[in-house]
Order: structure tokens, then sequence, then C-alpha cells
């Protein structure tokens, strides 16, 4: 469930609903995110077929950096339903008091998405939202898809050394046109990790366990809750 204009924002009402249907995952604002409209200000970053509404910036903290008001309702909420908080397309600058806030609230389940692309993550910084007990993802498309040009496999091995095994979930981001398939992607980064002299059980922790773990699949009564 992200939090774009889309869903009214930064708005507990669409939250509500959604933890009532069922959702597991709450995203901070992405493609509103006023990270990444900044990012985006000279060609509209992944283009719609159709002309959309100009959107609105959205941001979780006021011009003093304090967390809104509103946002803290949400991480109440995710803390209640013991849900994921995902940092979305934040800068890091905006992570810190979010994930700080949400760990006072009873926040559980912290996940920043591709850490070092838009949202300004360096080794230091990855290493102490690891420390915090944030699970790390980093896109299959920043290696194998059209920006793979842009990323070594030394860059895949600093991040996920700076983060470790453990707290390093690597996921797809893949499938649109002129990428290769989710498929495709996770064949061309698990062969870079062999490479770099990853263990298959490291591998599997990092493309499949760890983000098992980080959703609950690991818990048997949240299996049986969501069989129900």
């Amino acid at each position: 469930m992200p939090l774009n204009n889309t869903t009214g924002g930064l708005n507990p009402y669409a939250v509500e609903h959604g933890f009532k249907l069922g959702a597991r995952l709450v995203w901070m604002p992405t493609f509103s995110a006023a990270n990444h409209i900044r990012h985006s200000h000279r060609r509209q970053f992944l283009p719609t077929k159709d002309q959309m509404l100009p959107p609105r910036a959205l941001t979780v903290v006021d011009d003093r950096g304090t967390l809104l008001d509103e946002v803290k309702v949400i991480l109440d909420q995710i803390a209640q339903y013991d849900a994921i908080l995902s940092a979305g397309h934040l800068h890091i600058s905006e992570i810190w008091p979010l994930f700080a806030e949400a760990k006072t609230r009873g926040v559980k389940r912290l996940l920043v998405n591709h850490p070092t692309f838009l949202i300004g993550c360096g080794p230091a910084d990855m290493k102490e939202l690891a420390g915090m007990g944030a699970y790390l993802e980093h896109s299959c498309c920043m290696w194998a898809g059209v920006q793979g040009k842009n990323y070594t496999a030394e860059s895949l091995n600093q991040v996920i050394k700076a983060g470790g095994v453990d707290s390093t979930i690597i996921g797809s981001d893949l499938g649109q046109v002129g990428n290769p398939t989710p498929v495709e992607g996770f064949r061309h980064v698990i062969g870079m990790c062999i490479e770099l002299g990853y263990s298959d059980d490291d591998i599997r922790k990092m493309i499949s366990l760890n983000a098992s773990r980080l959703v609950g699949l690991d818990e048997p009564a949240r299996r049986r809750s969501v069989a129900e």
C-alpha cells in the first residue's frame, strides 16, 4: 500500500482500509515523494502513456525536520497490525526521524528500498540502518536492467558488505519495457553473487529467506492467520 497522491498521500484512512483488506506492507511516498520529484525535475521518472495531473510533492517532516502528526498516526497503525514500514522513496535525511519514531511506537519490521538509488545512502548509513533492524532491499534492475552498465559486481559486493547478508534483500524491480524479465534479472544477479564468492546459503537468504522473515512467512501463527 503506497502512500502516494493516488491514495490521498499520508492518509491514515487509506492505511486503515488497506489493513482491513489484508495489507501487510505500507510504503511511505514513492513516486509522489518530494525526494523522487526532485530527482525527476528534468524528465518524468517512469513516464506514463497519458498525461497525469502534476504531482504534489510529499514529505514526512515539516520545515524543522519534525515528523508530521499524521505520520505518527500511521506508525501506530503499522505497529498495531505488526506490518512492514517501507521508507519508499524518501531521502535518508527523512528516514532517520521516521525510523527512530517508528521504533519508539513499536514498529518491528523496517525496510529501505534501493538505498543507493534515489535515497542517498552511503555504506555507513546502510550499516547503521541494518543495526537498527532494517532490511535493505537492492533491486536487480540496477545491475541487470538498462542501468546495468553503471553498476559493477564490485558495487553489488559493497552494498551487501555494508548491510550484511542477514539484512540484505535482493528484489527484482524489473519487467518494464526495454528491461529483462524478473527471472532473467535474478539469474544475472545471482550469477554475479556466485562469482563474488557468496555461498548458496548466503544467496538463498538474500533472494528468499530474508524477505520471508520480514513478511513473517517463517512464523506459523502468521501463516495460519493469513490462511484464515
